[in-house]
């Protein structure tokens, strides 16, 4: 097999075995009349609209077969790109199945990988050598904060991940340090974020290294360059027809690099569907798509709209829907097979809380399973991260199998944990995998070094870490600055569990969080997953307001986890509406359809309008995901940071067309909100006569620490002074402080004037006779 990314495959390569002369009938005759419009207009710009399910995938190998075995163009004249790998191999598979070999002849991959493959045939244009590496996203961190720090910017109040967020956007835009302002990247580093972005790129060509964004960046800075215009006009020559996947998808960039290539030839094939762009937040601009007749006079567009995957009801629902879009070119999704009825109406279920939702939709899976719909056909599909939390417990509760699908459980997530650990140790102040978890998270300066001294002292005294830690800070052994942090994080933790006779645990852990910088520590962050972090962080202080304790909660959490099927066999998915992009089910469920949470507020009050269309195509792509049912769910309170607060249906529901949604659920639910104690008892539930769960503290096991006894006090350590045998005018070595003389001793803490660093206070255990 010849290798699609060689650098030598020139127009004077051997031709690969001879394809058909002519198109196969049979390669047509499956195809609509639409399909096969898309497919034979192969001369000038073209732009194929290709709603959900309508088969874009078969036109575009189809398309592929057809320019090569009608003669149009040799494989290696043909530019094919699409956004993941998968795509691409099955793009390649497809075509190699029409035309045979001749299909690894073309120039077909990602963005990137086209990129990479054009990037290192002239990587010298550029000041790099051909073999340069290419760094992920960590390796970009690592080298701008050695940029950062070489220019004296404050890494703590200027986080690099929003630095390298600003720096990808600059060049999703097309835009090389040189193109822009000095002040542009607003106040990051006082003004400087521009300047950062050009000693990182100078650092990149020093290392013989890019980043992702460079792959393209680098080939438009050559491009675009006068002096290498020959250059331009040889590949607009060889690339006579051009094909773009998922064109609603791409960047400024990747359409900026489109259209040089394609200025030749103009044969260029744009597939995609702008009902379907929901990435602007990773740099994908709609209107690349929407202006692509100015942007290409005389372009034809092709209208696929006979949906091969949804029932007639649930077409004219999606439909519906997206037409309340302004900015869109305009379709109908109609049946592409014989259907005997629309089909079931889309369910509209409006819930009392979001337990309540969680029960409803578990209950309606079982349903669906007794219908004999499989597992692995139906998912429920959020709008973030942090809605999974109460569907993941109650599947667990009930025994089925699920998976989260593109990410992690919610009580496996990183904030998750740490949060947990947290927790934990103000519940339990011996739990040493906790403290050593969180001690210098946010960073404290609590480093490598205390924690050695901390498990030294805990392992030849045989405490507790926190124990340990507070023999630690009554003593020279750490540094003054560790020391005193030390003590200022335990006298916290002693605090905190002095609060826990007083207020809820739901109160009690968003302290904690607040108070240790935890939750500062993430909206400091400017990274595209702090947002999200915030908000599970605000779902798991909503998870505490069903426990009458702290303990109670961390033995909840703690049985889920033990109780957590890795599902092995059929599951359930869940995930959210982006990463659900591109599959299908039979059955899907679409949960918490609330204003505020979709469409999601932060994308209203940052992008307006914009964002509102955007909302809206997402709840189109969840809608068109299924092939049979649909289930939508609302709930009427949620609650946040111990109160009840009311949630209004959002206004897509009302989008939907009456005719093809069926609504049910309680009358009176909405405009109701009461902080703890306004009437209602303890619940929502229990204002409704229901009993609410109550959870106990459990009596902790021999050896653990009582209720009463924090574990950090500093007058009492909880264990009986031992008596290793020193005495005042011992001689004793110390590994850190060198020989020295006991001066003073009380129980095993000794005051030794050592003959280097003078008179310091250590635990026996640190020292030896000399």
């Amino acid at each position: 097999m010849s290798d699609p990314f060689a650098l030598d495959d020139d127009p004077s390569d051997p031709p690969p075995a001879a394809p058909p002369s002519a198109p196969s009938a049979a390669w047509l005759e499956g195809l609509n009349p639409e399909q096969r419009q898309a497919v034979e207009t192969t001369d000038g710009p073209v732009l194929v609209l290709s709603g959900a399910g309508t088969g874009k995938t078969r036109v575009l190998t189809t398309r592929l077969a057809h320019i090569i075995a009608s003669g149009r163009a040799r494989p290696w004249n043909i530019l094919a790109v699409t956004f993941t790998n998968k795509a691409a191999r099955e793009m390649r598979e497809r075509v190699s199945g029409l035309v045979g070999a001749a299909a690894e002849q073309i120039w077909l991959g990602t963005f990137h990988a086209l990129g990479a493959k054009l990037l290192r045939r002239h990587a010298g244009l550029v000041g790099l050598d051909s073999s340069f590496t290419i760094l992920d996203t960590d390796d970009q961190l690592r080298l701008l904060k050695q940029v950062m720090e070489a220019e004296g910017v404050d890494a703590k109040r200027w986080p690099p991940q929003a630095l390298m967020h600003t720096i990808q956007r600059w060049k999703d835009q097309g835009k090389p340090p040189a193109r822009l302002k000095a002040d542009d990247g607003g106040e990051f580093a006082d003004g400087r974020a521009a300047a950062l972005y050009g000693l990182y790129q100078d650092r990149l060509r020093a290392l013989n290294a890019c980043d992702f964004g460079d792959l393209l960046l680098h080939c438009l800075t050559i491009f675009q360059d006068p002096a290498h215009q020959d250059l331009l006009a040889d590949y607009q020559h060889r690339f006579k027809y051009i094909l773009v996947d998922e064109y609603q998808d791409t960047n400024v960039a990747q359409y900026l690099w489109l259209r040089l290539l394609a200025q030749a030839h103009r044969n260029l094939c744009c597939v995609g569907d702008d009902d379907q762009s929901i990435y602007s937040w990773r740099g994908a601009e709609v209107g690349n798509i929407l202006r692509f007749e100015r942007d290409f006079p005389g372009a034809a567009v092709i209208r696929l709209e006979a949906n091969y995957r949804s029932t007639p009801a649930i077409l004219a629902a999606a439909s519906g829907l997206i037409g309340h879009n302004a900015d869109r070119l305009g379709k109908t999704l109609r049946p592409g097979l014989p259907h005997a009825d629309s089909g079931d109406k889309l369910v509209v279920r409006a819930l009392w809380d979001g337990e309540e939702e969680a029960r409803w939709v578990v209950d309606e899976v079982e349903a669906q399973q007794r219908r004999g719909v499989p597992l692995s056909q139906m998912a429920i599909l959020v709008r973030a991260g942090f809605q999974t939390r109460e569907f993941e417990e109650r599947l667990i509760t009930t025994g089925v199998p699920y998976k989260v699908i593109g990410g992690l459980r919610f009580y496996e997530r990183q904030e998750i944990r740490d949060a947990l650990a947290y927790f934990r140790v103000v519940a339990q102040p011996a739990d040493d995998l906790a403290f050593e978890r969180i001690v210098n998270l946010p960073k404290r300066g609590l480093g490598e070094a205390s924690l050695q001294a901390m498990h030294l002292l805990a392992r030849r005294q045989g405490l507790p870490l926190t124990q340990a830690a507070r023999l630690l800070v009554e003593t020279d052994e750490l540094k003054p600055k560790a020391r005193a942090t030390l003590a200022a994080l335990l006298n916290d933790f002693e605090r905190w569990r002095g609060l826990m006779a007083g207020i809820g645990p739901a109160e009690l852990a968003q302290t904690v969080l607040d108070e240790s910088g935890y939750t500062g520590m993430w909206q400091k962050e400017k990274g595209p997953d702090a947002q999200g972090r915030l908000e599970n962080l605000k779902e798991l202080a909503a998870a505490l307001e069903e426990f009458e304790t702290l303990p109670g909660f961390l033995e909840h959490v703690a049985l889920v986890m033990e109780n957590d099927s890795r599902a092995d066999g059929a599951f359930l998915s869940i995930m959210t509406l982006h990463g659900a992009k591109g599959l299908e089910f039979d059955v899907v469920f679409l949960p918490g359809w609330e204003e505020g949470v979709f469409p999601h507020q932060r994308a209203l009050e940052e992008t307006g309008a914009r964002g509102l269309e955007e909302e809206r195509r997402l709840a189109y792509v969840g809608i068109t995901r299924a092939r049979q049912r649909v289930f939508l769910s609302h709930a009427g309170n949620r609650r946040i940071y111990n109160q009840w607060q009311s949630s209004l249906p959002s206004r897509f529901l009302d989008e939907l067309p009456a005719a093809v949604v069926e609504r049910s659920g309680e009358a009176g639910l909405f405009g109701v909100a009461s902080a703890p104690g306004g009437g209602w008892s303890a619940t929502p539930r229990a204002w409704r006569g229901e009993k609410p769960q109550a959870w106990t503290t459990p009596t902790p096991p021999d050896g653990g620490f009582a209720a009463g006894d924090n574990g950090f006090a500093a007058g009492d350590n909880g264990f009986a002074a031992g008596d290793n045998g020193f005495a005042v005018g011992d001689k004793v070595f110390h590994q850190k402080f060198g020989n020295g003389r006991i001066i003073h001793r009380e129980g095993n803490k000794l005051e030794i004037a050592f003959d280097k660093a003078g008179v310091k206070k250590v635990i026996d255990s640190f020292v030896s006779l000399a």
